[in-house]
């Protein structure tokens, strides 16, 4: 299943994290645990959003987590060298979509498609603001 839809018309700007899993990303099964799974797709998209805006604009910007969607489809394992990929598939009022996989580099076997529901912060109040074009030109050019 993909999270993309064919009838999608946005350009969409991806960006790409690498990971390595450690031994303390590892639960009692010896592969990484879900709750790390769930850190990657926050430090993917935190990572996107940074290399994309500055200090200033991030200040006034803040990116609050509505909801995660995760499908697990495989397992990844200590020692593992994995992409997390991630792309804003969609922006309306407050609300925004962000996409992320976690894939094998050396496979490119697919570990977890995730998709959240994030809403914008305005950076004074805390309360949620309108997704201007501002922000919709870093997402989709």
């Amino acid at each position: 299943m993909s999270y993309l839809s064919s009838s999608t018309q946005l350009k969409l700007i991806s960006f790409e994290l690498p990971i390595t899993v450690t031994s303390a990303d590892l639960d009692e099964l010896n592969h990484v645990n879900n709750v790390v799974y769930v850190q990657w797709v926050q430090d993917v998209a935190k990572a996107h959003w940074e290399s994309m805006t500055s200090d200033h604009f991030r200040r006034q910007n803040i990116w609050m987590v509505l909801r995660h969607e995760i499908d697990y489809l495989s397992q990844a394992v200590e020692g593992d060298v994995l992409v997390a990929k991630t792309w804003v598939a969609w922006s309306e009022g407050v609300k925004s979509e962000r996409c992320v996989e976690i894939s094998n580099k050396e496979t490119g076997k697919l570990i977890i498609q995730a998709k959240t529901l994030w809403c914008l912060l305005d950076g004074d109040t805390k309360r949620p603001r309108r997704i201007g074009d501002d922000i919709k030109k870093i997402f989709h050019g």
